[in-house]
């Protein structure tokens, strides 16, 4: 047995850019060497698509009709990004039929990655809302990150992302613990921003994950053309890709569930 870092990343609002941080934290742990798995739990599958990886035998709506042994070895594709060190649990449009279920099946991932092994850190992609597959994939979840940008509407959803959280851990995932908040596209010199960041500040301290990503056009090419945006050339991209090391060595510090390694 060994410890694995089963890190949820989630957003309550579309279009903060939860995607791309699961994809920078990806990219940072294959970067420093690390056996990695993306979990894509969004019926929009854009972590699949960015991941450079198509279904093949199944997908994440297979797993979590009949959790087990065969049907993840069929979800689970390695990655062009690194094929010997990330794999992709691949997304599809047909987990949304698990999105409408109530909190009976919220044990289904979890119960799933009983089968996963030979990893050190597996990124669960969540869907940008309350439904049953962000509450399924934070079940399975040691740690959870909310991903927000400096805005207003972005600010006043992750409230509700938090009580979620803490709604979950009440329940059916005792030892899910907030990891924190992650402030994604932030700009300087912008006033608007300044007054959110304090803002969060205010409401969540330590939380608030330090550094900020910044906004950096580099990430969005690098994730158009499916690489990891440590591989991209340029300073705005080593600006970004040294922010995901941090985010990551937070998260590698938190407590680990331990599960086999095979």
């Amino acid at each position: 047995m060994t410890t694995v870092l089963v890190l949820g990343v989630c957003s309550l609002k579309g279009g903060v850019g939860k995607t791309s941080v699961t994809l920078g934290l990806a990219s940072a742990s294959i970067e420093r060497g690390l056996r990695t798995l993306v979990i894509d739990l969004d019926p929009q599958g854009d972590s699949t698509m960015a991941l450079g990886v198509r279904p093949q035998d199944g997908d994440v709506a297979g797993v979590l009709a009949q959790p087990g042994a065969e049907s993840v070895r069929a979800a689970t594709v390695p990655s062009p990004w690194d094929e010997e060190l990330l794999d992709v649990l691949a997304g599809s449009e047909r987990s949304v039929h698990y999105d409408r279920r109530d909190d009976a099946d919220v044990d289904r991932l979890r119960f799933a990655l009983s089968w996963v092994g030979g990893y050190d850190v597996v990124l669960v992609d969540c869907p940008p809302s309350l439904g049953g597959l962000t509450r399924t994939g934070l079940t399975a979840c040691d740690r959870a990150v909310v991903v927000t940008e400096p805005g207003l509407f972005s600010v006043m959803a992750v409230g509700r992302a938090m009580r979620t959280i803490d709604e979950l851990r009440r329940g059916p995932a005792p030892g899910l613990q907030p990891l924190g908040v992650v402030v994604n596209r932030v700009r300087a010199r912008s006033v608007e921003q300044s007054y959110r960041l304090e803002e969060l500040q205010q409401l969540y301290g330590p939380l608030v994950l330090q550094p900020f990503v910044p906004e950096r056009a580099a990430l969005q090419q690098a994730q158009g053309a499916a690489r990891p945006v440590h591989s991209w050339p340029g300073v705005p991209a080593a600006e970004v890709a040294g922010t995901f090391d941090a985010l990551l060595d937070r998260a590698l510090r938190a407590p680990r569930s331990e599960r086999p390694r095979v």
